[in-house]
């Protein structure tokens, strides 16, 4: 039960950018490995410090996830996101709307695998379990993506892949040919 009215501040999207996304990159970014000149160099969390940080990142995860449930426009007034034109692969902010009206059950299921995520982030931070990270890290993505996927680019499915390939060939096919012209002669 609420102890008083919740009234929004922020669409949707801001309320991802703003705060969902900021957060999970403390849990995104706590490990990974890069290939330097050196060699690799593998980032891990190794202090206090460095676990508190993912700590801070799953706890907003799993508070703020349920900021989602909170009725609230999808995009800020004026925002309709890159939903114009034939080769649009995203929703309008009302498309999107009224889709949760029609299954409200799915966008809901998608806001819990992402605090159910948030709190096995906790709990494995509790461990210190470096290697569980990795997994963590993994399940984030797939429930970020799962969510876009459905309600803000449903477009990107396969067509929209097999059309983006034959974009590429054209244009690398335009640029060896571009490339083929502008060689000196042999001699």
């Amino acid at each position: 039960m609420l102890w008083g009215d919740l009234k929004p501040a922020v669409s949707v999207k801001e309320l991802m950018k703003y705060m969902i996304d900021p957060v999970a990159d403390n849990i995104f970014n706590a490990v990974g490995s890069t290939v330097t000149k050196h060699g690799t160099v593998d980032i891990e969390p190794r202090t206090e410090e460095d676990w508190d940080k993912i700590r801070i990142g799953a706890v907003s995860l799993a508070e703020g996830a349920y900021l989602l449930k909170i009725r609230r426009p999808f995009a800020a007034a004026g925002d309709e996101n890159n939903s114009a034109g034939p080769d649009a692969v995203e929703l309008s902010p009302a498309q999107i709307a009224a889709k949760v009206e029609r299954d409200p059950v799915e966008w809901n299921a998608r806001i819990e695998a992402l605090r159910n995520v948030a709190l096995e982030a906790l709990e494995v931070v509790k461990r210190k379990d470096v290697n569980e990270l990795w997994d963590v890290g993994e399940n984030l993505d797939k429930a970020c993506e799962a969510c876009h996927r459905s309600y803000w680019y449903p477009g990107e499915g396969a067509e929209f892949y097999r059309k983006l390939r034959r974009r590429l060939e054209e244009f690398h096919q335009q640029s060896t040919r571009d490339s083929a012209g502008t060689r000196p002669p042999k001699r």
